[in-house]
C-alpha cells in the first residue's frame, strides 16, 4: 500500500525545487566575464609581374552542311594548334574548351505577319584554352592563330604560376595593418592592448586585363603588341585582441 506524503514533505517540495533552479544561476553568476576585446580588419596588398598568359582563341567555319563545317574547322584548328606547340607551348598547356555545331538562319516576313526561317548554312565554332608560360611569345603566338584560322574569342589574361610569396608579403603587411589600427583605437580610448584571440583571412585575386579579339583584327607582320603589366594581389584580415 502506498504511503501517503505528509504535510511537512509536500510544504518542502517547492522549496527544494527553487534551491535547485538558484543553484546553476549562482553558479554563472560567479563564473569570470570574458574579458573585453576589440575586432579590427586590415588590408594588405603586394604586386608582382605576371609569369603566365592565358589565351581563349576560337576558330569558326561555315558550310552549307555541319559535316563539311566541322570538316573545315578541324584542319584550321588542327594548323593553329601545330603552330603553338612550334612556338614551345607543351600538351598540357593546351585544352579544348568547347565545340560548338548550330545552324544558321534567314528570317523573311510574311504577309500574314508570320516569319519563314530558311536555313542557310551550318556554323562549328571550336574554342582553344592556351597556357603561354614564356609570357614574351604571347603576341607571336596571337599573331601565328590569327594567320591560320583563329577568328573568334581572343581573351587574354596574365597571371602567375605560383603567387605564394606574393601573397604571404600582401598577408603579413594585412596583420601589420590591423594591428596599427588596434593600437590607435586602443590608445584613443585609454586602455591597453593584449595578446591576439582570433584571427582570420581572404585572399583577393587580381582582377583578370581582358583584350577583345578585335584588337587582334590588324595582325600582320609584326607580332600583336601585348602589355603584361602587373598583377595586385590583396589579402583582408579580421583580427580579435583582448584589452587590458
Amino acid at each position: 500500500m502506498t504511503k501517503p506524503f505528509s504535510p511537512l514533505a509536500l510544504a518542502a517540495m517547492p522549496l527544494a525545487l527553487a534551491a535547485a533552479m538558484a543553484a546553476p544561476a549562482a553558479a554563472r553568476a560567479t563564473e569570470p566575464l570574458p574579458p573585453p576585446r576589440i575586432v579590427v580588419s586590415g588590408e594588405g596588398e603586394a604586386t608582382v609581374a605576371p609569369d603566365m598568359a592565358l589565351l581563349s582563341l576560337s576558330v569558326m567555319r561555315e558550310a552549307k552542311t555541319a559535316r563539311a563545317a566541322l570538316d573545315a574547322n578541324n584542319d584550321a584548328m588542327a594548323a593553329v594548334i601545330a603552330a603553338m606547340k612550334s612556338s614551345g607551348v607543351a600538351d598540357r598547356d593546351l585544352q579544348t574548351a568547347g565545340i560548338q555545331i548550330s545552324p544558321r538562319y534567314n528570317y523573311t516576313n510574311k504577309p500574314d505577319g508570320s516569319q519563314q526561317a530558311d536555313l542557310v548554312a551550318y556554323q562549328v565554332t571550336n574554342t582553344l584554352a592556351v597556357r603561354v608560360r614564356d609570357i614574351d611569345k604571347t603576341g607571336e603566338i596571337i599573331d601565328k592563330a590569327v594567320t591560320l584560322g583563329v577568328n573568334q574569342g581572343g581573351d587574354v589574361s596574365f597571371t602567375n604560376d605560383d603567387p605564394a610569396a606574393t601573397v604571404t608579403a600582401a598577408r603579413k603587411k594585412a596583420v601589420a595593418d590591423a594591428v596599427a589600427k588596434a593600437k590607435t583605437l586602443a590608445e584613443a580610448a585609454g586602455v591597453g592592448l593584449g595578446r591576439v584571440l582570433e584571427i582570420s583571412d581572404q585572399d583577393i585575386a587580381p582582377a583578370p586585363m581582358p583584350i577583345r579579339a578585335k584588337a587582334f583584327d590588324a595582325a600582320g607582320a609584326a607580332a600583336v603588341p601585348v602589355q603584361a603589366g602587373e598583377n595586385s594581389y590583396r589579402v583582408q584580415v579580421t583580427v580579435t585582441f583582448e584589452l587590458k
